[in-house]
């Protein structure tokens, strides 16, 4: 006998029981066609991630931002510097020359 007629051997007797294949019947509803199913879940998980991973760098920046912000209200040499360097703001006698670099 080849060794495909021995693998049906033992998987009819499996199919043909009815217990069993409702199971398998209901394994593959859950899986695949109720409304949380493992497709949708792993969907959702994945976004769920992302989120959080977004969650924290944002977080991260706004506390960084926060802690920027209260050094440019506390000292008015951070405030110039971030003026000039930011908004290319000058003194009524000073000129100002970009430089932009090409690549």
């Amino acid at each position: 006998m080849n060794t495909l007629g021995k693998i049906w051997k033992i998987i009819l007797p499996i199919i043909k029981n009815k217990y069993i294949m409702t199971l398998l019947i209901f394994l593959i509803w859950l899986l695949f066609f109720d409304r949380n199913n493992l497709v949708d879940r792993i969907k959702e998980m994945n976004h769920y991630n992302q989120l959080e991973k977004d969650k924290k760098y944002f977080k991260e920046r706004i506390d960084a931002d926060t802690k920027r912000l209260e050094q440019l209200k506390t000292n008015n040499k951070n405030l110039e510097k971030f003026a000039r360097e930011q908004y290319f703001m000058k003194k009524a006698d000073e000129d100002i020359f970009v430089v932009v670099e090409e690549n």
